[in-house]
Order: C-alpha cells, then sequence, then structure tokens
C-alpha cells in the first residue's frame, strides 16, 4: 500500500519502491540500479529518509518498462526524453507485443485515460482471437492488475469508470452480432444482479458466452429486486437464473437473497458464483448449484450446450 505522508494531500497517490515493483513488473533492486546508473527516476524521501515516488514517477516507469520489455535496452532508454520515450511507446503494435507489455500498455492507457490506444489493443485482440479469448487471456488479466492500481491510488474511481465502459461497448458490440435462436433451444437463461452489486462486465460476458453457444438469453441487467424478479417470473419462467455476488452483501444476506430468489421464481435453478457465493454453504438448498469461477461455470455451460446438441 502506498506511503502516507503528513504534508501530502489527500489526494496525491504516493508510492513505495514495493508498490512500483507490483505495479510495473521491474524488481525493486533492478529500480535501485536504474536510479544509481541511469538516473531514470528520482525519488523522494520522507524525514525518516524513506525513498516514495509520485503519479509521474510511476507514468514514467510504466513507459520505461514497456520498452525494456520489448527489447530496447535501458541505456538507450535513458538517453530519450520523455517526448521519444512516449513516440516509441505509442509505436509498439498490439500484435508485436508480449502479454505483460500489452497489459502495462493498457495500464497506462488507463492512467491517461486514451481511449484510442485502449480501443486499438481491444480491436486488434478481438480481430486475432476473438471477444472470448480477448476477455479471458486479455481483459480479465488486466482488470485484476487495474485492482491492484485501484487500491495503491493510482487509478481513480473515474478512471476505472472509463475503462469499464470502453470494455462494456466491446462486448455489447460482439452480443449484438449474434442472431438470437427464433424457437426455444435447450435451457433458457435469466441474467441479473442484484441490487448493490457492481459485476456488469461479467454479466455481460456471460450473456455473450451463452447466446454464443446457441442458448436463448433474457437479460435484465443490475440492480434487480426480489419484486422485480416476482414481476418478471410472471411473464417468464426461465430454466435457469444466474447472478453474481461478490460484494458483502448489504441489503440483505446472501442465504436471504437465495431464498427468496427461488421463492419469486419457483421453477428455476438458480446459478450461483462470486466471492461472497463461494464463502457460504448452501448443500442443503434445492433448485442451487454454486459455481467456484468463470472456467467452473464455463464447464457447466459448455456441458448443457453438448447435451443439447446431442439430445
Amino acid at each position: 500500500m502506498p506511503i502516507t505522508l503528513k504534508r501530502s494531500p489527500p489526494t496525491v497517490a504516493v508510492y513505495s519502491i514495493s508498490d512500483l515493483e507490483k505495479l510495473t513488473g521491474i524488481k525493486a533492486a533492478t529500480l535501485r540500479a536504474w536510479e544509481q546508473r541511469y538516473g531514470i527516476v528520482t525519488p523522494k524521501r520522507t524525514e525518516t529518509n524513506i525513498r516514495y515516488y509520485l503519479d509521474a514517477d510511476l507514468r514514467k516507469l510504466l513507459n520505461v518498462a514497456l520498452l525494456n520489455k520489448n527489447g530496447v535496452k535501458i541505456s538507450k532508454i535513458a538517453k530519450m526524453s520523455g517526448e521519444e520515450r512516449t513516440e516509441k511507446v505509442a509505436s509498439l503494435s498490439p500484435i508485436s507485443v508480449s502479454s505483460n507489455a500489452e497489459l502495462d500498455t493498457m495500464t497506462l492507457a488507463t492512467v491517461e485515460m486514451d481511449e484510442f490506444k485502449i480501443g486499438h489493443i481491444l480491436d486488434t485482440n478481438i480481430k486475432q482471437r476473438g471477444i472470448e479469448a480477448t476477455m479471458l487471456e486479455v481483459v480479465y488479466p488486466f482488470l485484476e492488475k487495474l485492482g491492484v492500481l485501484y487500491f495503491t491510488g493510482s487509478v481513480t474511481p473515474v478512471q476505472e469508470s472509463f475503462i469499464a465502459s470502453i470494455i462494456r461497448q466491446k462486448i455489447i458490440a460482439a452480443i449484438d452480432k449474434i442472431t438470437p435462436p427464433r424457437r426455444k433451444r435447450g435451457p433458457v437463461f435469466a441474467l441479473y444482479l442484484p441490487d448493490g452489486e457492481r459485476q456488469e462486465l461479467s454479466l455481460l460476458f456471460m450473456n455473450y458466452l451463452l447466446r454464443k453457444r446457441n442458448f436463448r438469453t433474457i437479460y435484465l441487467g443490475g440492480n434487480i429486486s426480489i419484486s422485480d424478479l416476482n414481476d418478471f417470473y410472471r411473464h417468464q419462467q426461465p430454466d435457469y437464473l444466474f447472478t453474481i455476488i461478490s460484494n458483502a452483501f448489504i441489503y440483505e444476506p446472501v442465504e436471504q437473497h437465495v431464498t427468496n430468489v427461488l421463492e419469486a421464481c419457483p421453477e428455476s435453478t438458480l446459478l450461483l458464483t462470486g466471492y461472497q457465493a463461494s464463502m457460504h454453504d448452501f448443500t442443503d438448498i434445492g433448485r442451487l448449484r454454486v459455481m467456484q469461477g468463470l472456467e467452473a461455470t464455463l464447464d457447466f455451460v459448455d456441458g448443457l450446450a453438448h447435451a443439447a446438441v446431442h439430445a
């Protein structure tokens, strides 16, 4: 976590050398060597002589790390001006960079709120790999790194919202390209998030995965109450309800929510995933299936798809 300075404004993000190691992937010993030999960055010092770094240092080191991971020698990077480093980073194609360097590029683009760069990386990957592999191999690893940035104060809520909106657009565009089946073929899924849950990207991605496998889906979205589910069920009776509960549930206990959902939708099976779901024991509850993570969810969905094809 960042060091707290008595004289620093609360809005200033301050990093220890271990923070930079986590965020840039550069070992602390390497950072110290670069400082001493090349003057890549000059850390500030607290009154007790503890080194610390600011946002400008993080941005600079993200650029340095990206170039170094793509084969540019540190001695050459050190001689570049800030503008030259930025131009060199901008010239790197997502096709040629390694996965770690690609994450660094996306991190820097998020910090700088560079929509063009983020969009270019995502579009290139989607064209080459498809949206499913892009989400699994690029977006989710990036979001994990973004979580570290968020908790160290380097990424603000508005920057987090900025990148989430871009990813959201890409998933929706991919969903729109899939023609929904005209007839009910196999089970029908309704997808929703309860009040206070913020996993919209994962819910949208699950909607894509299900439609890609020719399942009919009904996407209800977020902030769905039990009353909303009750109203919905009077018009549609899906075979499965899918939801994610990751946050500490504020509005009602997780166990109570599950009970209420199953009462509101008496013929549906609830598919439940998320951190909070894995923390509770639901072995005595029928019509409920808890899935431990995305891989287990995909295995279950692929099993249903296989069964539907061979039915």
